[in-house]
């Protein structure tokens, strides 16, 4: 893949995540909190995918992505530490939202959730543009 497809792919997957993070903050307007912390999730999960286009990597399975944005990004300083502690509440967040019976989240942690995952796209965003000018 050359680096204009990457990149196209880059914007594809931000603009993902740009969608998903509108989608869990109306869900938690409305009053579905399961909903938007699967969606808080898909906004960090694409906005990872995005980065990761521009490496030319991806993978089938969400841990690998998270595991692999970890390594290249997290561990070497490009991103902050608590953005890793954050990308692993949000997925067992998300885990326990959709697969746990009785599960039990409140309001406020799901808007904490959702704060959380615009805060990382934006750091995203701001990577991206610095990165190769993707705004």
């Amino acid at each position: 893949m050359d680096e204009q497809m990457k990149a196209d792919l880059s914007r594809y997957r931000i603009t993902r995540a740009e969608e998903m993070l509108s989608a869990a903050q109306r869900e938690h307007e409305a009053g579905d909190d399961y909903t938007a912390n699967n969606r808080a999730y898909y906004c960090v999960f694409h906005a990872i995918r995005a980065i990761l286009a521009l490496d030319g990597e991806d993978y089938k399975r969400h841990s690998a992505i998270l595991s692999k944005f970890n390594q290249k990004y997290v561990k070497t300083g490009i991103f902050d530490s608590s953005f890793g502690r954050m990308i692993y509440h949000i997925s067992e967040t998300r885990n326990q939202s959709d697969y746990e019976d009785y599960y039990v989240c409140t309001p406020e942690e799901t808007a904490e959730l959702i704060a959380n995952a615009a805060q990382f796209l934006r750091a995203v965003r701001d990577y991206l543009e610095t990165r190769c000018g993707i705004s």
